[in-house]
């Protein structure tokens, strides 16, 4: 369970940062829109911290893509 949760946060990561770099945004536009930090917002795109629900839909709006984008289910 722990490694599926680990594959999932790894997916997760990678589609938010494709989606970002796919809207020529930076990670400082993003974090600012999203209303969080830019240290935070790395981390996320990193895969070393797990976004809450709020913090992704935040994310989601600011880069201006639906979950269908980052969520592999």
């Amino acid at each position: 369970m722990i490694r599926l949760m680990s594959q999932l946060i790894t997916v997760i990561s990678k589609n938010i940062k494709k989606a970002r770099l796919s809207k020529n945004l930076t990670q400082l536009e993003v974090a600012s829109k999203a209303d969080i930090s830019v240290n935070h917002y790395a981390k996320i795109e990193r895969g070393e911290v797990q976004p809450t629900i709020l913090t992704l839909e935040g994310i989601l709006k600011a880069i201006g893509a639906s979950s269908r984008d980052i969520l592999p289910f």
